[in-house]
């Protein structure tokens, strides 16, 4: 009993980064929706990772440098990376807040694990198991009821809003982020990598910006701005990364799965977003599917 209480505690503990990481993110979530009234998508995506790229320069910028040919041979791995998950993903998910709702979009985000395994098995060549074939169709399912309001036959009539359809597309694009991350493979070490990319969506966002509609900065988006910059941009992947190195992907995605409860509650209490039975019943099915396709792999983490 003892040895096994003991056993326990440092898991418990070690899940507190990637736990950490998740509730950053399902905060990002609803400052997401927020900025949708207060400040044009391209201007919150530039001012983001300009931000970003201010504060964590005098800390790697020296390294990155020094190393900058190992950099320029992984280049265009990079520059991938940088549009997949920091120009793409991000920038959807600010025009999809627009016409969805923050828990709309917490339940699509929790796919991104279980897409993850989908996309693997297409692009990287891993293996579907039939645990990740059932939980891929549950939770299409509760996707599908979700996104039809309870009412599957209206997206035969009307389709799907675009807000859920960009967000499923933002979503897509993070996951193949990260299967190509896992594919690649890079020497480079990670915060160098973190820090390229930064650069590439930088100088890639700068001319969208300047494209306009430019929001400036004012007194009340600034805090959305430093929320998206410091703690989703920089601290959130810091304790990602942590919690990875410490328990592995697989046991570390598995916190993902808390994402769609807290942004339900913090949309419903800051945003004043009510919630309905088809947000419990196709939120519930997608979690349901998403863990049912993520057990056999937690289960073959665990015996490792």
């Amino acid at each position: 009993m003892a040895g096994a209480r003991s056993s326990a505690s440092p898991m418990a503990w070690a899940m507190l980064a990637p736990l950490g990481a998740v509730l950053i993110w399902s905060g990002n979530t609803v400052v997401t929706k927020a900025a949708s009234g207060v400040i044009a998508p391209g201007s919150i995506a530039f001012y983001r990772w300009a931000i970003a790229l201010l504060i964590f320069s005098p800390f790697v910028a020296p390294a990155a440098w020094h190393n900058r040919a190992a950099a320029a041979a992984v280049w265009k791995q990079l520059l991938a990376l940088s549009l997949l998950g920091m120009v793409i993903y991000q920038s959807l998910a600010y025009v999809a807040a627009q016409t969805t709702t923050a828990a709309n979009m917490g339940i699509i985000i929790a796919l991104m694990p279980l897409c993850s395994s989908l996309l693997a098995s297409l692009f990287a060549g891993e293996r579907l198991t039939v645990a990740g074939t059932v939980g891929a169709i549950l939770s299409i399912a509760g996707l599908v009821y979700l996104l039809a309001h309870g009412d599957p036959s209206s997206l035969a009539r009307g389709g799907v809003h675009p807000g859920d359809g960009l967000m499923l597309l933002a979503v897509l694009s993070n996951s193949l982020y990260g299967v190509l991350l896992k594919r690649w493979a890079m020497t480079l070490p990670l915060w160098q990598q973190l820090f390229w990319q930064i650069v590439f969506a930088t100088i890639i966002l700068l001319p969208l910006w300047l494209l306009g509609p430019i929001s400036p900065i004012t007194a009340g988006n600034l805090p959305l701005i430093l929320y998206a910059a410091i703690p989703t941009s920089l601290l959130a992947p810091f304790l990602w990364m942590r919690g990875i190195s410490r328990l592995g992907a697989t046991r570390a995605s598995l916190t993902i799965n808390i994402l769609p409860v807290v942004v339900a509650l913090l949309a419903w209490l800051i945003l004043g977003e009510r919630l309905h039975a088809y947000h419990y019943i196709g939120g519930g099915v997608c979690l349901l599917g998403v863990i049912v396709g993520l057990r056999e792999w937690s289960l073959g983490g665990a015996k490792a």
